[in-house]
């Protein structure tokens, strides 16, 4: 059953992207900063865990669940640290995913060759 709603819940998210995609003016750049400022919106009101528990991967791998990761971060910086908790909480909380973006970006860089269109 977690699979199923891991489809639910992630489909959805695609859904209501490609919606927006084809129903409106948005570019996808503004779709995306859209979804993870939603994910921060969501995860600071402590709507988005309970999303993120019935989901499983299917809310926390879009960018939804990008940005409910940097609220939580920033939540338990603050708690620990304060203020300065502001600053550092949402890049410690993501770190390990943004460096494996930029290692997995390295490494296809590395294997493909780009080409000019």
């Amino acid at each position: 059953m977690e699979y199923v709603w891991a489809f639910i819940i992630g489909g959805t998210l695609c859904l209501i992207g490609q919606i927006l995609i084809d129903k409106t003016r948005l570019t996808p750049a503004r779709i995306l900063v859209s979804y993870v400022v939603a994910g921060v919106l969501l995860g600071g009101l402590g709507i988005y865990r309970h999303i993120a528990d019935l989901g499983g991967a299917g809310a926390t791998v879009p960018l939804t669940g990008f940005g409910f990761t940097l609220a939580k971060g920033v939540k338990k910086a603050v708690d620990e640290q304060g203020f300065v908790g502001i600053f550092s909480g949402g890049l410690t909380a993501a770190a390990g995913g943004i460096a494996a973006a930029v290692f997995f970006g390295w490494l296809a860089g590395l294997i493909c060759k780009p080409k000019d269109k």
